[in-house]
Formats: structure tokens, sequence, C-alpha cells
């Protein structure tokens, strides 16, 4: 059965059992959830759901999540099993069906959807712990038993085992866990599930989710009773397949018999080619998937991850011969195989063929300095008889060169050898020390983060009706806090709460000839919770309030908002579709935006976005928003954001031909309303990508009228106010003459200075000997006289000048060829001087150049030069 198949088996099996059937979410978590930077298990996007935080789509859902983990990253390509990307499916109950329903389905699918012989199949259920005050998972042994599975191949394991928390505290449960026999090939006769064995394969684990895990390690029932279940894949692809390993997979080996086709090596000619392929074409297919889900390569974060693994994946590339480029055909090869399961990758085809390539060109460059220098290290510790690398070396070679850390120490196990983690640290965090500016959270700490949570959940949801008005009467749903400072819960709310890069609206509420400012705005799922600051008025639940927002502030921001959409279509029109948000801020006085973009935008690409996007400001374009499901939107092109999470109910931002966008925030009803867009600034924000700030409406008026001043001030300073460009031309032209007449009199200068000198030469052993100081400059004119005196001595010469300004020396050394053939050298020269006045240099025989500290010593140092000629010569 090909992967295909398998996942349509399994989504087509639960579909039919009242699931609603949700796409993967992206491989970066949105960012209402902070706690990992990609998503590592298929579980991940419904925690909120778990939770009770969000209400999820339908009550029983099924998936097929794309995964990343880099946990084992040191055992992918040394074993059968171990990928970074992966696929899980699952199905999933909130509160609906539990272990009845679960473990027949389980054992219907496996043995009559997937085809597998129920013989070979051993399930393990929770033992029992005593620390948890639990027993034996009676149930699921009952049910098990209920569907045929005999007692001697159900396998009672431990809270290790088959017992599931998602931390030390919170939502947990008992799971179940199927497994497959492969036969006493793959171990001994005695040996069950739960042993250190290759004969028993785990494919599939049922969490029953019906505890909550408190600090003092007690446990009470959740409200509603959970299933959470995973099962791999890939791994039931190799199963089913009856292939050695997931890398022969029909979704994988393909990337392998590419690895063949371009290296010229077979897969299991030997271990070392082996793992070589395997890593390749893991780490391709992963970053292919990481490229298309927005993530670029950079040093932070998880754009570190996706460099870690894609100059890992060149590296290995390298090792096999494979000639660049070639990267981009592993990820070209793996859209062909999985851009029907996942559209995406089509879509994103442009933008992952270009990171794709300016990372391999990037790195390429890179790659055989950096290697040379760990040969090097290498030779060096085996030749000292140590075990390990130094600190200061690893990191060299991680700053100077980029090689990821884990790739030098990868590098160097092969070897033997270990490097001193503790020190590379330390150097790390030297580095961070300096780079560090120092940052606060948005809204405090955890704990307070928590808090608002606490209480927003323990109220009646609000209903957010600030799209249509900016005023309402309303009630006080709950209240929390003394001192002047409280936490309200409103009915009805026409505030934003901060997402989506926008910030929370700013205003007031009112009640009873009192007045409460709002000092920020929390989201909560699709709730939100206000911070207000009433001055001592007593505020209560119940109480009957005018809720407005602050009309001028919300209408800067919605300008902004707006104008953010524009300059993010102006930037992929002009740069290419590869440009995606990567953050921005959107206030009431000036923008953010990050984009994803591999170089500094010059002049012409700044002027052109701007005019651009004035273009369309004066085009007085309508902007529409509309709600629908979101698969209707991504048919329409709309565009989601990175790290945003999306809901299947989604509002789409549409600026008339001009660009479509997922968005939940404001914005105004016609572009002619932005009135003016301006970019302030444009510079780097991270590794591949970059930042435009900018201002829009009275901010921007505000801008051209002080650069209007500025402009009248210089004309008038230029003596014409009236047309202070034509001032500034004259000027220029004024500057240029002078400019002409200083260079004239410095070449006049020089020339004197020469003639000066060429009558202090003298005659050694038939060479031309100029030995002085002078007063002329800096190197560049000194060197300039050297060549003009050298010119008119003609024929064997030799000559060493000397300038002295401040605290600094320049020499200059030039030696006919004649001269350089009885022996002289300008380098020698230069350097036997130089020591003189502290300082060095070099060059070559017939010229060189040197600098020193200490002008008090000119004339000892020229003595110096003298005496070696004299030597030489004499």
């Amino acid at each position: 059965m090909k992967a295909q198949e398998i996942r349509d088996t399994y989504l087509t099996f639960f579909e039919k059992r009242g699931h609603k059937v949700v796409p993967s979410a992206s491989l970066v978590p949105s960012v209402h959830d902070p706690t990992v930077l990609l998503t590592t298990a298929g579980m991940q996007p419904f925690k909120p759901y778990f939770l009770g935080r969000e209400q999820p789509p339908a009550p029983r859902l099924t998936d097929v999540q794309k995964c990343f983990r880099t946990t084992d990253i040191e055992e992918v390509g040394n074993t059968a099993r171990h990928l970074t990307f992966f696929e899980m499916l699952g199905n999933w109950s909130f509160g609906d069906y539990f272990k009845e329903e679960s473990i027949p389905w389980g054992w219907e699918l496996s043995t009559q959807g997937f085809g597998m012989d129920p013989e070979r199949i051993w399930v393990t259920v929770f033992g029992g712990d005593e620390e948890l005050g639990l027993g034996p998972d009676e149930e699921a042994i009952e049910l098990w038993g209920a569907i045929g599975v005999p007692e001697e191949r159900i396998v009672r394991l431990g809270r290790e085992d088959n017992f599931w928390q998602g931390g030390p505290t919170g939502p947990c449960g008992p799971c179940s866990e199927l497994y497959l026999d492969r036969g006493e090939a793959f171990g001994a006769a005695g040996e069950r599930p739960g042993d250190d064995s290759d004969r028993f394969l785990e494919f599939w684990n049922h969490v029953f989710m019906s505890y909550d895990l408190h600090e003092d390690g007690s446990l009470t029932e959740l409200p509603s009773r959970n299933i959470d279940t995973g099962m791999g894949l890939d791994r039931m692809a190799a199963i089913l397949q009856d292939v050695p390993s997931v890398y022969e997979t029909d979704h994988v080996r393909p990337l392998i018999d590419l690895a063949e086709q371009l290296s010229g090596h077979g897969y299991e000619e030997g271990e070392r080619v082996t793992r070589a392929m395997r890593i390749v074409a893991d780490h391709a297919r992963g970053a292919t998937f990481l490229l298309a889900d927005g993530v670029v390569p950079s040093n932070e974060d998880r754009g570190y991850i996706l460099r870690r693994i894609m100059r890992r994946a060149i590296q290995q590339g390298n090792s096999l011969g494979l000639e660049s480029p070639w990267l981009g055909r592993f990820a070209e090869r793996t859209i062909e195989l999985m851009g029907d399961a996942y559209p995406e990758l089509v879509a994103e085809r442009e933008t992952i063929a270009r990171w794709v390539n300016d990372e391999e060109e990037s790195f390429g460059r890179t790659l055989e300095r950096g290697t040379e220098l760990l040969q090097r290290l290498v030779a060096e510790a085996k030749e000292a008889g140590t075990s390990w690398i130094d600190a200061a070396d690893a990191f060299k070679l991680h700053d100077t060169y980029g090689f990821p850390y884990d790739l030098t120490k990868e590098l160097l196990a092969e070897e033997g050898l270990a490097v001193d983690d503790s020190g590379f640290q330390e150097l790390m965090e030297e580095q961070r020390q300096r780079a560090r500016v120092g940052a606060a959270t948005a809204h405090g700490s955890e704990d307070s983060h928590e808090k608002v949570i606490a209480f927003a959940s323990a109220a009646p949801p609000t209903r957010f009706v600030g799209y249509e008005t900016l005023r309402v009467s309303t009630g006080l749903a709950a209240v929390q806090g003394d001192n002047g400072r409280a936490l309200v819960k409103l009915e009805e709310s026409p505030f934003y709460a901060e997402g989506g890069g926008q910030v929370a609206d700013s205003g007031v509420l009112r009640w009873g000839g009192e007045e409460a400012r709002i000092v920020d705005v929390y989201r909560v799922g699709d709730d939100q919770a206000l911070e207000v600051e009433s001055g001592g008025a007593a505020i209560e639940p119940g109480v009957a309030v005018e809720a407005e927002v602050d009309r001028e502030t919300r209408h800067a921001t919605m300008r902004n908002h707006t104008a953010t959409h524009l300059l993010h279509a102006a930037l992929r029109e002009r740069l290419g579709t590869h440009v995606r948000q990567a953050g921005s801020a959107v206030r009431p006085d000036k923008l953010r935006f990050d984009f994803t973009h591999g170089q500094a935008l010059g002049p012409e690409d700044l002027r052109a976005v701007e005019d651009r996007v004035n273009e369309w400001i004066k085009a007085s374009r309508p902007v529409r928003w509309l709600e629908m499901e979101r698969p209707e939107a991504e048919k329409l092109g709309a565009m989601a954001l990175f790290g945003e999470k999306y809901g299947e109910w989604v509002r789409v931002v549409e600026v008339d031909a001009v660009s479509r966008e997922l968005c939940g925030g404001t914005h105004v009803a016609n572009t002619a309303e932005v009135g003016i867009f301006k970019i302030s600034s444009e510079g780097s924000s991270a590794a591949n990508v970059r930042r435009i700030e900018a201002i829009s409406g009275p901010a921007a008026i505000d801008f051209f009228r002080e650069r209007e001043a500025e402009l009248h001030e210089a004309g008038e300073l230029l003596g014409s106010a009236q047309d202070p460009l034509g001032g500034a031309r004259r000027a220029a032209e004024k500057l240029k003459e002078a400019g002409a007449g200083a260079e004239q009199a410095q070449r006049q200068m020089l020339g004197e200075e020469a003639k000066r000198l060429v009558g202090s030469a003298s005659e050694l052993g038939g060479v031309s000997v100029v030995v002085a100081a002078t007063e002329l400059g800096d190197q560049k004119q000194l060197l300039d006289l050297a060549n003009r005196v050298q010119s008119s001595l003609g024929g064997a010469s030799v000559l060493l000048l000397g300038a002295g300004s401040g605290d600094k020396v320049a020499l200059v050394s030039l030696a006919s060829q004649e001269a350089v053939a009885k022996g002289l050298s300008a380098a020698a020269l230069v350097r036997a001087a130089a020591a003189v006045v502290g300082g060095g240099g070099g060059g070559r025989d017939d010229m060189a150049q040197a600098g020193g500290k200490d002008p008090a010593k000119l004339d000892e140092a020229l003595a110096t030069a003298r005496s070696a000629i004299e030597r030489e010569l004499g």
C-alpha cells in the first residue's frame, strides 16, 4: 500500500465514523504557542482544544499532520526509522467518544483497513503506578480481550511506557500501543513489547486523556475525557510495503535513487554511503517543507534549524561527490513526490528553489575552507595525542566559516574526537552579551499571562464588535483587581486585542459618572480581557458601561495596517514571490514590516516600492473584508501569514486588484484614506530577513513638511531660497572648481618636492640613492612622490622616503630592477626602517610600504636604511 493510499484509507475510515477531516497545520506553530519552535507532534496544533481555551471545529477530528523534530538528528542515517521530517496520522475526540470506540476502531482499521495479520499484532496497556495511585487499565484490557486479542499478547507496562503526560502538570492519562511482531529473525523467542529489541515495532498509540496531574502529584478527573491517537505514516508505509527501512518506502526511495544517479554510488555499497544518502534524502525533504511554510535560513531559532539541516545535507552530499548545484534537484523531487498531498509545496516552488540555491552557494564557498581547517585541527590533535579539540577552534569554525556546531561535533566524532562543550557555550554567551541590547516581554511575566487566561476562561466569552462600531453600551461580565487597576470582561467589546502584528486599541469605559482608561487588551484565543486603570473608582460586575475606542488612534492604526498590505504586495511585485511576511508591528505612529529576502534593497528598489504603494493610494482602491471557510479563501489565493493561527472560518481582507490576505486586523475602507506613504528606513532584521519601517497619513505629511522647511533653509544658505536645487548645483560647480585648483596646487607641490629629492641623490656602486624625509603627507601621496623621483632618476636607483605626522609615520621604498639585481630589496629596507619607528610592513623587492608610531625616531630609521644600502653596495 503506497503512502497516499495509507493517508486516504486512514482519513476515509474516520470520516465515515463522524470525524471532520482537517488539513495539516503549518510546521511553524502559532505565535500564541511560544513553547516550541516547530510542530513536533501530531497533537500540538490541538493543545488549545485539550486545554479548553478554544472550541474545536467539531468534537471528532482526523488529520495527517506534518511534523519536524531534531531530538535524534544524530541518529538520522544510522537507523532504519529515524527522520527529522515525518507525518503523523491522528484521530481526536474532545469530550465525545472514549475507549469503547477507540480500541475497536484501532483493531478494525489495522486488520481490515490496512490488512495486517491479527496474529502478529500485540498491544500494551497501562499496568498501574503506586505513586499515581492508579491500578492497571482494566477497561482497556477487557476491551482488547473482547475483540479477540489473547491474554498473552496484552502486555502490561508501567508509567514510563504507557502513561502519557504533556508536562510535569496538566492533562494526562493511560495509553495503549499497538505493535507488530516481526518474528524471531529480529529477536529471541521470549521477547515481548517493551523489551530492548527490534522484534516488536510500535505503529499506533492511543492516549486516553482522562486526568489532570497537579503539582503535588495528585490526580483529578478532567471535566471531559479525550482521545488522542498517533500513527507514524512513514513507519506504517515501511510495514505495509515490507521494506527494511523508511528510506525504501515509495515516498522516500526516489530521493535515494536520485542520490545514486547523481553520485555514481550504490545505496548499499557501504555503511558510509548508505548513511550519507539517507541524510541527504531526509534533510532535503525536511528543508523543502520548512521553506514552503515560510522558514528561511538564519542563525537564530527555527531559521537555524533549517540552516543546520541544509548545511548537514550539503556536507554529506559533498562527501558523496555530488557536483554543485544539486540540492535544488532534491527539493524538486520532493515537490514531485509530495505536492499532491501538500499543495503548498507546488505553490512555493519558486521560493523553495531560490533559498535552496542561495544557501548551497553561500555554504559551498566556505565548506572547502572550513573542511580544510577542521582536517588540520584533527591532524594536530592526533599528532599531539589528545582526544579533543579546543572550544576556541570550534567557535572559529562556527563564527568565521558558518559551520553549525553540531556538524563540527559530528565530524569530529567520526574521527574519535570530542570538543569542549561548556567552553563553546561560554564563547557563544560572550558573543550574545556583546550583541545584546535588552528586550522586554509585551505583557510581563508568564505568571501574569496565566493569570489573564484563568480570568478570561472563568467568565462567558466576550463578543467583539469593533469591526462595526467604536462605541457600544454593554455590561461588565467579570472584574478582578483593586488599587485602581483591574482585569475586566465585557459582554460586548469594541476594543481590538493585540494580534496579527496590530497593537491593541486604547480608549475608555464610562459608568455612573466614573471613567476607566484602557491600559491593554489581551487576546485569549477568540476571547479577550481588558486591563483598565480606574483611578480609584469602584468598578463592579453587572454594571452597565459605555465602552469607547480612541477614534484618532484607531484610525491611524487602520491606515498603517492597510499600508502594510500594500507594502507587502509592492515588495512581492518588485522583488519576487519569495518575499513573505516574517513579522510586523502596526502602530498608530508607524509600521514595521519584516520580510524574507536575502539582500539589502538599493535606492532604486526602495523608490519603486514606495512609488507603487502611493500609486495604489492615489487610485482610491476599495478595501473589502469578508468571512468564509478557509479552503474557499485559499482557492481565491488569499495569503496566510507566517506564524499566525487560523481557524476553519477566516476573515479575508482584499485591496481591489492588489492583494488578498487572511487578516483579523482593522483596515480603512479605501486606500485613499492612507493619504501618503513614506519609507523611513530599511535594514537587516536577521539573516535573510529584511526590515522596513514606514509612516503614513498625518505622520508622513509632517515628515514632508519638515523636509520642506529644511530644504527652504538650505536654499537660503545657498543664496537661493526659491530655487534651492539650482543653488545647490551652482555651489557644487564652485566646489568642483575649487577642488580642481587644489589638485593642481598639490601636483605642483609634489613636482617641486620631487625635484628637490632628485637633487639630493648620491651615487653608490653605480646606483642612485635617495634616503630622505619629506613633509608631504599620507601614504598615498608619499608613494606618488616616490614614483616621480624614481622616474626622474632613471636607470639603477633605490629610494626610501619617510614622513611623520602626529603620532604616525609613513614609509615607502622603491628599487629599480638594476638595483634589485645588485642585491637590494625594497621590502627588506622598509622592514628595517619600520622596526625603528615601532611599526611594520612589507611588500616586494621593487616596492614596499610600512607604517610606524614614533615620528621622533624617523631620522634614526632613515639612517638605518642608508646603512643597509651602503653595506649591500659597498
